[in-house]
């Protein structure tokens, strides 16, 4: 029901967007534009093209034709560049876990005062540095005036060094937060404690008996993250020339290709519900009270 929901929603609000894919360059003649919106079907009374468009969809897997890239279907340009996108995304969100998960433990447990004040003042830094200006930044130093990095495109593991420290960074700071507030709250309860009497090492303290209880606010927010860094990572792509999903979004948005920026809406609204159904279900797996709830 939410999957037909956002599909529904993004397909009329696209179609209010000013202007016509076809009313500029080679198409600015009103006959040829006519043609066009034929060929399209965008000539149609609106219900029917829904009508037709979740036809497509249920019983066909058809995400229906680009309007700007000559004789490529939307299915065929996304799932070309949706392995792109995922590769980038996967390693932003295994980097963005296990530093956040280092730094929240951190910030937890340090004595020192200017530690703590440093991790709060990164976190700070990368929940309000844009992604976009903290690409500028990492061009800048990295590409172009140190020259120890490519400044773009994705041929090589040196070329993804920098996409994924700038789509890591808000993530970091935001699920550092998180782990350090879970983190700080299980530290002092009296199985800790009781653990910690009994001579357990910190490390098994840390692992077996903290963290492993402050997981389950932590991975609450890890599948909407998940989503959001595998497909949301439009602007990125965009400033590197990645050739991902992002890429496609940005210039067909422009475009105003319909059916390539729904095509996009759709596979980052299903792996959004996949992540969230996911996470749902190792929250039930970790622990054991929502189990018997459930």
């Amino acid at each position: 029901m939410t999957f037909v929901l956002i599909v529904t929603v993004s397909f009329f609000l696209l179609r209010t967007l000013p202007g016509s894919p076809f009313d500029e360059g080679k198409f600015s003649s009103p006959a040829i534009e006519a043609k066009m919106q034929a060929k399209y079907g965008l000539d149609k009374p609106l219900i029917e093209q829904y009508s037709s468009y979740m036809k497509g969809i249920f019983f066909k897997a058809d995400l229906g034709p680009s309007l700007k890239y000559a004789n490529r279907d939307v299915a065929e340009i996304l799932f070309e560049a949706l392995p792109i996108s995922l590769i980038l995304g996967f390693s932003a969100f295994l980097f963005s876990l296990v530093v956040a998960l280092c730094l929240g433990i951190l910030l937890a447990s340090a004595k020192s005062e200017f530690i703590k004040n440093l991790i709060n003042q990164f976190t700070t830094f990368g929940i309000s540095m844009p992604s976009f200006v903290f690409a500028a930044i990492l061009i800048y130093l990295c590409a172009l005036k140190f020259k120890i990095l490519p400044v773009a495109l994705f041929e090589s593991p040196w070329h993804a060094i920098m996409p994924v420290l700038t789509l890591s960074i808000a993530p970091i700071a935001y699920v550092t937060r998180i782990t350090a507030s879970s983190f700080k709250k299980f530290m002092n309860q009296s199985f800790v404690l009781m653990a910690k009497a009994k001579g357990v090492s910190y490390q098994i303290l840390v692992l077996k008996h903290i963290l492993l209880n402050s997981l389950v606010p932590i991975i609450t927010v890890l599948g909407p993250m998940f989503a959001i860094l595998i497909t949301g990572s439009f602007v990125v792509e965009f400033i590197f020339a990645i050739p991902g999903i992002g890429k496609y979004f940005v210039t067909a948005f422009i475009n105003r290709d319909y059916f390539l920026v729904s095509g996009v809406i759709i596979i980052f609204s299903t792996i959004l519900l996949l992540a969230n159904a996911l996470v749902d279900l190792l929250i039930i797996l970790i622990d054991p009270r929502l189990r018997k709830n459930s």
